[in-house]
């Protein structure tokens, strides 16, 4: 695919969100005759900081949108890219602009797009002053700075660090501490209590700290609620008050995500692991894709963007899983690639797949375009979680 092409994908697919977003479509958060964002420096600094937060957020954003167009002209696009990074203190600036068009430029030397894997989890052992609530399949710790020994080793540059639910449930303090650690290599979800009377605050609050990028909602089947569910609502309107992705694990639920998707236009929303039952040993299920057509509806939904995490769990055959990829192409072709973003979530897959095939996987398989796996790999992941990775 051309550069030109890829370029005209990722702007088709995503402005339509973006839009319905309020990024480009409120003109509050920032003037579209200037070709920069200085105009609204000086309001914003009066702002509450977790309004301040999330205005920050989305103006990164919708420059990255913007910068994208090849007809913005480039003075306008890398000012623009620069306000905004400085505002959302986000690192280097990710799109430059070249003689004829604009080039992808992240933190690496060789300007290539940061490899973000969309989901890892990291955990210390159980232990009394954080006692685990459950259990999670895979090994008995996986400690931040093992994460990011392991990262290092198998190439990849930063990650979406989702404090695990099944041992955690909505206390994230490991995962902040984790960050604290490592500032630049991992930006943070946690999931939240949609029983909760305050869980819109709470999710407030959590937008407001440093390294955070989205909120979690878990809806495993079975799950007994519609979507007019009060609490699952509330979730879903401060991830789009404050710019936060809500993710959302509902295997066996697709219907019940199309309906929160359709209740919430404003609200990014990202399908965890395929939307698809994930085995934790193996073998993988005979039909691993049997649902896939009920996840592929999901795409008529602008605001919907799908984690390829734990693919590799699928297959029924050894490295390198060809067996995944004609329907994985079904799903880059229904939501189109810019809505797609890969990861591993290893940790919990240890029995069925190392870490290095879960990335090789996907870097050497000649199934995707190059532009096509920078997308997949991270471009994707900065874009729609307005984070980029930082050594």
């Amino acid at each position: 695919m051309s550069a030109n092409v890829a370029v005209s994908r990722s702007r088709t697919g995503t402005r339509a969100a973006s839009d319905r977003d309020g990024v480009a479509a409120n003109s509050s958060s920032r003037d579209r005759s200037s070709p920069g964002l200085k105009k609204n420096q000086a309001t914003t600094s009066t702002m509450p900081t977790a309004t301040r937060a999330s205005h920050n957020r989305l103006r990164f954003r919708d420059a990255c949108l913007d910068s994208l167009a090849l007809g913005i002209g480039i003075p306008a696009a890398q000012e623009r890219v620069d306000d905004a990074r400085i505002a959302s203190g986000v690192g280097l600036g990710v799109v430059v602009a070249a003689k004829h068009g604009v080039r992808h430029l992240y933190h690496s030397a060789a300007m290539e797009t940061p490899v973000i894997d969309a989901q890892v989890h990291a955990y210390e052992r159980d232990r009394p002053e954080r006692p685990w609530v459950g259990f999670l399949h895979g090994p008995p710790e996986v400690t931040g700075d093992q994460m990011v020994a392991a990262m290092d080793e198998v190439g990849v540059d930063g990650a979406i660090l989702v404090s695990p639910y099944s041992m955690y449930r909505y206390d994230a303090s490991y995962a902040l501490e984790v960050r604290a650690r490592h500032p630049g290599r991992f930006g943070l979800v946690k999931p939240f209590d949609p029983g909760a009377d305050d869980v819109a605050e709470q999710v407030e609050d959590w937008a407001r700290l440093d390294g955070v990028v989205g909120a979690r909602i878990m809806l495993p089947d079975p799950f007994a609620v519609e979507a007019d569910d009060p609490g699952l609502n509330r979730i879903l309107a401060a991830g789009a008050k404050t710019g936060l992705a809500v993710n959302v694990l509902c295997w066996g639920n697709a219907p019940l995500l199309g309906g929160l998707a359709e209740r919430n236009p404003d609200t990014r929303i990202v399908l965890d692991h395929l939307g698809l039952r994930q085995p934790f040993q193996p073998p993988a299920p005979p039909e691993p894709f049997a649902d896939l057509p009920r996840v592929l509806a999901l795409a008529r939904y602008d605001n919907v963007a799908i984690k390829i995490t734990g693919a590799c769990t699928l297959s029924r055959e050894p490295f390198p899983f060809v067996d995944i990829w004609d329907p994985l192409q079904r799903i880059f072709d229904t939501f189109g690639i810019e809505r797609c973003l890969w990861g591993t979530d290893w940790t919990r897959a240890v029995a069925l797949v190392s870490y290095a095939e879960g990335v090789n996987a996907f870097r050497d398989t000649s199934r995707l375009s190059d532009s096509d796996r920078a997308a997949l790999m991270g471009g994707n992941a900065v874009r729609l979680y307005g984070w980029q990775p930082t050594r």
